[in-house]
């Protein structure tokens, strides 16, 4: 889900800060497949991938091949450019899906 308005730029500056391709890719695969409404599973089901993998593409630790952003797009229903994108200078930081709420932190009991 879309989260709060926050600028992506240095601090100071007003420059957009350079976002390398493999972080690209993970914030353009999370930020599209969270606006359909897609968890990870059924996206990496409907891709022909591992959830597992997919997670670690959007944690930017897999390196994928084009045949799987091919059928990652394909999934998503964009072109394989849209996972690619620039984020625009003010572009909305992603947060967690409404979908899955965080469990509140409870404190550990002592034995």
């Amino acid at each position: 889900m879309v989260g709060d308005s926050q600028c992506l730029t240095d601090r100071g500056n007003g420059k957009l800060r350079h976002m390398k391709p493999r972080a690209l890719l993970a914030w353009n695969v999370r930020r599209i497949r969270l606006k359909r409404g897609m968890s990870q599973e059924r996206l990496a089901r409907a891709a022909g991938i591992d959830r597992s993998y997919l997670a670690g593409l959007e944690r930017q630790s897999k390196n994928p091949t084009i045949d799987v952003l091919d059928r990652i797009s394909e999934a998503l229903s964009v072109h394989p450019f849209d996972l690619f994108v620039k984020p625009s200078s003010c572009a909305s930081i992603l947060k967690t899906s409404p979908h899955r709420p965080k469990r509140p932190h409870l404190p550990r009991k002592k034995r």
